[in-house]
């Protein structure tokens, strides 16, 4: 239902206007009673086989929610209805900013794709923190970056902010240099860098009572020497993973009208990378840490795919906007044949 009759309707007007309108609507309609049930009824899968235990967590099933589509935490909630195993929220910063003027979000109907500039456009970190107050059992993982204005020599203090203000409230961190949307960011992926701004977050994890995982989410576009690069800052700093992988800066093969607008594309395009990019992690580190791999995922063969490469767990967004939650169950229900 959701593809031929609900998606041609929401396709029909902005990308940005109709994500916010789909929030109001699945919030309104989680609000009649008995509509959580429904929701769950028909996409939850539950079964004992798909609990995966990774980072000391327990999801419930390996298909997550990425980052970007609740970036303010303002609907994790509801969305758990839909069968994820897990939500991650944000990207969030220490103060809010409004991201990149619009139009910054674009879809590629015939790529099965979307390209978006939005820069970091969210309510700051302290408002999220109020929301997540009202957890209601959710696994929430928390991405965090710096605000627009913070010059990457003092980055290291934003990434801190975020952390410590939201440690209470989320289950894992996700340390988030790989978006194209903010001016300089993906050099802080260097080595270097990269090393100081890691080791500085797992210093105030130890401090911590008990500390929570913190993983890395890198770009596909990182060549063979600088994903090396990776596997030594991983196992050098000890943090507990890595997300691959974010948007691409790659235009090639795209058919779309929209193929030449600035920002990250997202969707099938990228497909093949991302599976590429944890197939050589996993290999080359020996699988010495776990991986949920992202990028491209709009069937059930597409995750499957990523798992067999070497991911642990998966995440979707594009494929969730162009598929519908149907995909969700259907990924669960191929990993129990």
């Amino acid at each position: 239902m959701y593809k031929f009759l609900i998606r041609p309707f929401f396709f029909l007007f902005d990308p940005e206007k109709i994500h916010y309108f789909t929030f109001s609507l699945i919030r309104f309609a989680c609000k009649i009673p008995l509509a959580p049930f429904i929701f769950r009824s028909l996409y939850l899968k539950e079964d004992k086989r798909l609990e995966r235990q990774l980072f000391g967590l327990t999801f419930k099933n390996p298909v997550g929610l990425a980052a970007g589509f609740d970036k303010d935490a303002k609907l994790f909630n509801e969305l758990n209805n839909f069968g994820f195993g897990f939500i991650e929220i944000g990207t969030l910063t220490p103060k809010p900013q409004n991201g990149n003027p619009k139009k910054r979000l674009f879809r590629l109907k015939e790529d099965s794709a979307i390209i978006n500039r939005m820069g970091f456009n969210n309510g700051g970190v302290e408002l999220a923190v109020e929301r997540l107050k009202k957890n209601k059992g959710v696994l929430i993982g928390g991405n965090i970056g710096k605000n627009k204005l913070t010059p990457n020599e003092n980055a290291v203090d934003d990434y801190r902010i975020c952390f410590n203000a939201l440690f209470e409230y989320v289950d894992y961190f996700v340390v988030n240099v790989s978006s194209p949307n903010t001016p300089n960011l993906r050099a802080l992926q260097d080595k270097e860098p990269l090393t100081h701004l890691l080791k500085d977050l797992q210093t105030q994890n130890a401090h911590k009572q008990k500390s929570k995982p913190i993983l890395l989410k890198i770009a596909p576009d990182l060549t063979n020497e600088q994903l090396l690069d990776i596997i030594d800052i991983v196992r050098e700093t000890e943090i507990d993973g890595v997300i691959a992988t974010n948007t691409t800066i790659s235009r090639e093969g795209l058919q779309s009208k929209n193929k030449t607008e600035m920002g990250g594309l997202s969707g099938k395009p990228l497909t093949n990378r991302s599976t590429e990019v944890i197939r050589f992690l996993s290999e080359k580190s020996n699988k010495a840490f776990p991986i949920i791999g992202v990028g491209g995922i709009h069937s059930k063969k597409d995750a499957l795919e990523k798992l067999d490469a070497g991911a642990d767990l998966v995440q979707l967004y594009t494929g969730f906007i162009y598929e519908g939650p149907q995909l969700i169950k259907d990924i669960n229900k191929a990993l129990l044949s």
